[in-house]
């Protein structure tokens, strides 16, 4: 049996506007089932999902890794989307709770295998820790939040000198490409999917553009500088295929979460992305890849117009790099603290009885597998 397809992504961002969540997109709430994982920091949530997803790789199944923003080694959920099946990691901050209790979700709680005894122990450092963390986050998200508004600013020079007129053409001209022989289905609404791609993590900016974009055979490639109208002409382009019924993954920016940065129509096998910094993506690395066609935003901008503020757009270029790279800085540092703060709960586990459980959870999902197969 041929090894499934991986895709990684990030059901959850540190943006902006703080911890910014997708996590009801992860799968669909009428799904076959879903496991919240609840238990502490070091209790082996990552660790279980992983090596089931894994497995049922191997078994030929497709497999989503959504990925951690904090951390990332980790992961925040598992998707076995052929068999409607995930498992999340239901702990702060992606608070999960089952919404269809039974009949859907069920809560899986590790801590039932941790030493209460040694905790408390060790009470006074995880609760230090734990603030320590929090604090590290907090200083994090004023960071890209001001990193936001040096952005805001930065746009306001690039939009006055920006050609609109030529931007619409180039619009136009995608859409006419992408959507001018596609027959509209009205018979049901579109599906529409939110994620993220890419994520601002403690090891900087990250992205999983390889595997989201694995089966794409035609890619428009939007490049430009901030206020350009990049995220306009995505906004267009989603709009325009669910109108025409079409289903799309939109996969949001890292920095502000309601901007769309790659958009992806699966029946059509056709994609459009931001590939501008921070992101950087090498589209040459897709395997089916058949075209790929670059539209550079920038090169409708008045370059006249743009010299008046040549100075405020530099010394913006650089107060963002100093703000992204401390918001960076402080994921870092929070990450740090929550490696220590796992230490504390390591010893305290029995890795045997979570092991065990695992393997009773793997045999369930192998089960709800061979049912939905033998349907």
């Amino acid at each position: 049996m041929a090894k499934g397809k991986l895709k990684k992504m990030f059901p959850g961002g540190n943006t902006s506007q703080g911890f910014y969540s997708y996590y009801d997109n992860i799968i669909r709430p009428d799904a076959n089932r879903i496991f919240v994982i609840k238990g502490g920091p070091g209790v082996g949530k990552s660790t279980l999902m992983r090596s089931i997803g894994e497995t049922m790789l191997n078994l030929g199944y497709d497999v989503e890794f959504h990925c951690c923003s904090s951390d990332n080694g980790s992961l925040d959920g598992v998707c076995i989307p052929e068999i409607g099946v995930a498992m999340l990691d239901g702990t702060a901050p992606h608070v999960v709770d089952p919404k269809n209790p039974g009949a859907v979700d069920e809560i899986l709680n590790l801590g039932e295998f941790w030493d209460e005894t040694l905790l408390r122990k060790n009470k006074p450092a995880i609760l230090k820790t734990n603030r320590r963390v929090g604090r590290f986050f907090q200083m994090a998200y004023f960071a890209l939040k001001e990193a936001k508004v040096i952005r805001d600013e930065w746009e306001s020079y690039i939009t006055e000198a920006v050609d609109f007129t030529r931007v619409s053409e180039a619009t136009l001209r995608i859409s006419e490409e992408i959507f001018t022989a596609v027959k509209p289905d009205f018979t049901r609404p579109a599906t529409i999917r939110h994620l993220f791609a890419s994520a601002i993590t403690p090891d900087g900016p990250v992205n999983y553009h390889d595997t989201l974009l694995q089966d794409i055979q035609k890619l428009y490639v939007i490049t430009g500088e901030p206020g350009s109208g990049k995220a306009a002409l995505l906004a267009k382009l989603a709009a325009q295929a669910a109108s025409l019924g079409l289903d799309t993954e939109q996969y949001h920016c890292s920095l502000v979460p309601q901007n769309i940065d790659v958009l992806v129509i699966p029946q059509l096998s056709v994609a459009a992305a931001n590939l501008s910094a921070p992101v950087y993506f090498d589209p040459n690395c897709l395997p089916n890849l058949e075209a790929s066609k670059e539209i550079n935003l920038s090169a409708f901008l008045n370059t006249e117009a743009l010299k008046n503020y040549a100075a405020e757009i530099t010394g913006c270029r650089t107060r963002f790099e100093a703000a992204f790279n401390r918001a960076v800085k402080r994921l870092n540092q929070a990450k740090t603290e929550h490696d220590l703060m796992e230490s504390y709960y390591v010893p305290a586990m029995n890795f045997d009885d979570i092991n065990a459980k695992k393997e009773q959870l793997l045999a369930r999902i192998i089960r709800y597998a061979e049912e939905r197969t033998a349907e």
